[in-house]
C-alpha cells in the first residue's frame, strides 16, 4: 500500500479480532480485509495474549465474554506491556461493566447489535491517536470551528479573544482535549483532575462540564464537543 503522497509503502493495519462468536468473527474479518486490514482472530482470552505478543497488532477489537477468562483480564493483560489501541466490542449493557473495561485500558466501547460503520469510524479513529505524531505544531495546538485550544501556553480562543478559565476547567479541558475522540470515563477524569482519592463525585463533572460548554460551545444545551456518555464519561469531537 503506497502512503497518500505516494512513493513510501505503508504497512498495513493489523487488526486482531477477539471473540467467541463465529458469525462476528466472520463480518469484522470480511469488512477489515476488504477495507486492506491484515486480520488475526481469537476465539478466547488466552490465544489473543498469544497472538498479540506475536503478531504486534495495530489495534486490538475485544469482546468481554470470553470463555476462558473475563476480557477485563485480557485488557489488564495487554496494558502490562503495550499501549496498543483497545476497542471493546460486547453486549453488557452496565454502565458498571463499561467503566470496568475503560478504567483497565479499553480505548473505546461499542455495544453490540452494532453497525458496521459506527465500529469501522470508532477503530479508524483508535488508530489516528496511537500514531505518532511529528512533534509539529498540530500537537499543541487543537482547532475546532468554535475555539482554539493552546496546550503549551495553556489558553483558549473564541471568537478572536481569549477565554477566561479556571484552573480546574482548565485541567479537565486539557484532559479532554489530550484524548481527543476517546471516551474518557467519569473516574479518570475526577482521579486526574481533582486526586486519587476521588473517583465518585460525577457532581464535580457536572457542574464543571456545564461550565466549560458555557464558556465554550456555541449552544451549550446541545454541545458538539463536549458529549455525554450517560452514566459512563465524556468525549471531546472536534
Amino acid at each position: 500500500m503506497l502512503s497518500p503522497t505516494g512513493g513510501t509503502p505503508r504497512t498495513p493495519t493489523r487488526v486482531l479480532v477477539v471473540d467467541d462468536e463465529p458469525q462476528i468473527v466472520r463480518a469484522l474479518v470480511i469488512n477489515l480485509k476488504a477495507r486492506k486490514y491484515e486480520v488475526d482472530a481469537a476465539a478466547d482470552g488466552r490465544s489473543a495474549l498469544d497472538l498479540a505478543a506475536s503478531r504486534h497488532p495495530d489495534v486490538v477489537v475485544l469482546d468481554l465474554g470470553l470463555p476462558d477468562m473475563d476480557g477485563v483480564e485480557v485488557i489488564r493483560g495487554l496494558r502490562g506491556w503495550t499501549r496498543v489501541p483497545i476497542l471493546v466490542l460486547s453486549a453488557r449493557h452496565s454502565s458498571d461493566e463499561k467503566v470496568e473495561a475503560l478504567d483497565a485500558g479499553a480505548d473505546d466501547y461499542v455495544t453490540k447489535p452494532f453497525g458496521m460503520d459506527e465500529l469501522l469510524a470508532r477503530l479508524r479513529a483508535a488508530v489516528r491517536r496511537a500514531e505518532p505524531t511529528g512533534g509539529g505544531e498540530d500537537d499543541v495546538t487543537v482547532e475546532t470551528d468554535a475555539f482554539t485550544v493552546d496546550l503549551v501556553a495553556k489558553k483558549v480562543h473564541r471568537a478572536g479573544r481569549d477565554v477566561r478559565l479556571t484552573p480546574t476547567e482548565w485541567h479537565l479541558l486539557e484532559v479532554l482535549v489530550r484524548n481527543t475522540g476517546r471516551l474518557v470515563s467519569q473516574k479518570q477524569l475526577l482521579q486526574e483532575v481533582w486526586g486519587p482519592s476521588y473517583g465518585t463525585e460525577t457532581n464535580y463533572l457536572r457542574v464543571y462540564m456545564a461550565q466549560l460548554r458555557r464558556k465554550l460551545e456555541a449552544d451549550p444545551s446541545h454541545p458538539r464537543h463536549f458529549v455525554t456518555e450517560p452514566g459512563m464519561g465524556y468525549r471531546f469531537e472536534k
